[in-house]
Formats: C-alpha cells, structure tokens, sequence
C-alpha cells in the first residue's frame, strides 16, 4: 500500500502532463498500463510530444530502463525454484524499483503469490493515479502538481533507510551509491551521460564494492535461508 500511494501521486502528475499536451485521457491511462516506468514513462511521451522519431524514443526508453535487466537478474536468484517459465514472464513487467527492494528484503524465497500481491497494488495505484491526474489536469495549480513529483523521492528514501539502520553492507552499499551518483551529477563530461547508464553503472560499482567489503560465504548464505 505505501508503493500503491507513492505512485499514485507520481502517475497523477504523469496524467497531467500528457492531458495538458493535448493528448486524450485513454492515452495517458494506455501507456500507463503498457509500461509502468516512471522515467521511461515521461522521457518517452515527452520525445512523442515533441515529434521524435521512433528510433530515438526507443533507444532512450531502453537506456533509462535497462536497470530493470540488473533488477531481474538479481531478483531471479531469490524466486522460488518451482515457479513456472509463464508465471516468471508475467511476474516480471511489474519488476520496479520498489517492486525490487521490498522483495529482495523478504526473508526465504519469493513464491508466486507473493510477488503477484506486491506487484498488484502499485499497478493498481500506478494506472489509476494516471486516470485521475489526466482527468484533474487544469483544475490544480501549477505549484500543487510539480510538488507531487517528489513523492517517489520519499519512497525511495523510505525503502532504504530501515534496512540501512540496521545491515552495515547495506548502509555502505548506498552512501558508495550516492557519492557516485554525485561523481556523475558534477564532474565535467561524466554529467553528460544519459540517467539510465548512471544507475546501471552506480548500482554496479556500489554493488561490486558492497561484495568486496562485506563478502558472504556460501555457509553464511545457506544459514540465513535456513
């Protein structure tokens, strides 16, 4: 439910944005429903509105969400060994950012059911805020919808800073996160990569480094699954 309400707000923006470019509220809600990204969502509608061609609106798409290749891969590592080829297919369009770091919390591995009742709620909220924002678009004020744009900022922050109070690697794992994240905000020429190659590299350094500082043997590993 937290998820289900961040996105919410997030998605109400999205429908704004798309609403007030002149495009019809079953548009927003479409895209919405076939993509569930949120910066894939926006960069991707903003080059259609602009008139980008498809080559291009489909290599930005690809680069800001080619993190969710790292997420999946490192989330099929915890699924439960009996889950069918078709659940895996289904189950991992909803494979997003929070999707992932609830689910890599959960202690044991991850059946089925579990994941499809994560990923349920904040689709839910994802394509329904989306139909409430591009219905409401003109009716707010400009101040209230760029202020619903931080809200997945405060996901994000809720997400890691419990588990970072208490796991030492992973308090590491996200300060070494954000120093790059710094490194390539404000250092000349490394600015000027696109922010889906940012994550991927970050998320890989920051992990890397997480595993050379604080690596767990296999008896460790069987230990706590057990």
């Amino acid at each position: 439910m937290p998820i289900c309400l961040g996105y919410l707000s997030v998605s109400f923006a999205f429908g704004m944005m798309v609403s007030e470019n002149g495009l019809p509220v079953w548009t927003a809600v479409l895209i919405s429903m076939t993509n569930f990204t949120s910066a894939g969502q926006f960069a991707g509608t903003e080059l259609i509105l602009s008139g980008g061609m498809y080559l291009e609106i489909a290599i930005t798409t690809f680069v800001i969400n080619i993190r969710y290749m790292l997420m999946s891969l490192s989330l099929s590592q915890k699924l439960d060994p009996k889950m069918s080829t078709w659940q895996r297919c289904v189950l991992s369009f909803g494979n997003t950012d929070e999707v992932f770091a609830v689910a890599m919390q959960h202690q044991g591995n991850v059946k089925a059911d579990y994941l499809a009742g994560l990923i349920a709620t904040p689709y839910l909220g994802w394509a329904m805020g989306t139909l409430l924002g591009a219905s409401a678009a003109g009716i707010l004020p400009a101040s209230v919808r760029s202020a619903l744009g931080i809200a997945i900022y405060g996901m994000f922050i809720a997400i890691i800073i419990p588990p970072s109070r208490k796991l030492r690697p992973v308090a590491f794992t996200v300060i070494v996160g954000a120093l790059l994240s710094c490194l390539f905000s404000f250092t000349p020429g490394l600015n000027t990569l696109s922010s889906g190659w940012v994550i991927i590299i970050c998320a890989v350094l920051a992990s890397a480094a997480a595993a050379l500082r604080y690596p767990v043997n296999d008896e460790e590993e069987e230990g706590e699954q057990v």
